[in-house]
């Protein structure tokens, strides 16, 4: 994967890390075709990563913004999990046992969801993610879950989003968001669902720094579990 990342202000990889956030694009449903900086889905996630480098700053951690080799999915091939199991290794030799927050994007969150099943993972997001039916949930046991789908989204479909949730919350806690009136590119709404990721990674990581939250809903929507509401209207 050609990577985005960076490390904090002055750091240097021979310095202590306290945790890496990765925050993965989106894509198409069958491509073979390299992906290129510019092609929107990835240009999309550059304010999201730049929002959770806000929340992180002066945390220790590193934020990156890898590119997947390929755009699309690929039936079996799962192309994109690949690259982000692949990347989590890498992350694993470079910085040791630190916290790993996945944070993904359509396809990316899909992505995200499915390399969840790596150990060094602690935490992951989907925004406004592709989770068809059927889509494995097992592999988020004892991991953090949020989820966040849009009210407006013609391109994934929010109701598959929430049966995903019922079905992972028989192995882990989750969270579910709905961003009202929210798109499927995160553009309606774009500082709600860049505070949501910025405020899912700080509380994953860097619990003890303020929060990072755009509005005084936020901390407390990502924190929340199901209890008697399946998902938060934001």
């Amino acid at each position: 994967m050609a990577s985005g990342g960076t490390l904090p202000r002055d750091a240097t990889r021979t310095e202590t890390v306290t945790g890496v956030v990765v925050v993965a694009h989106g894509g198409q449903s069958s491509s073979t075709e390299p992906t290129n900086a510019l092609q929107p889905a990835v240009l999309r996630m550059i304010p999201v990563a730049a929002a959770v480098r806000q929340a992180l700053r002066r945390s220790g951690a590193v934020v990156l913004r890898p590119r997947f080799r390929v755009r699309g999915w690929n039936g079996a091939q799962a192309s994109p999990a690949a690259d982000l199991h692949e990347l989590l290794d890498g992350i694993v030799a470079d910085f040791g046992a630190v916290p790993v927050v996945l944070i993904g994007h359509s396809m990316g969150a899909r992505a995200a969801i499915r390399a969840a099943g790596h150990p060094a993972v602690s935490a992951v997001a989907g925004l406004a993610p592709w989770l068809p039916l059927g889509e494995p949930a097992d592999q988020l046991a004892g991991r953090r879950v949020l989820l966040a789908h849009g009210t407006a989204d013609t391109i994934t479909s929010p109701a598959e989003t929430w049966a995903f949730a019922e079905r992972a919350r028989q192995v882990t806690k989750v969270t579910a968001i709905e961003v009202r009136d929210g798109d499927h590119p995160m553009l309606r709404r774009a500082r709600l669902w860049h505070a949501i990721a910025a405020e899912l990674a700080r509380s994953a990581i860097a619990p003890r720094t303020a929060s990072a939250a755009s509005t005084g809903d936020v901390a407390a929507a990502v924190t929340a579990t199901a209890g008697d509401q399946p998902r938060i209207l934001l």
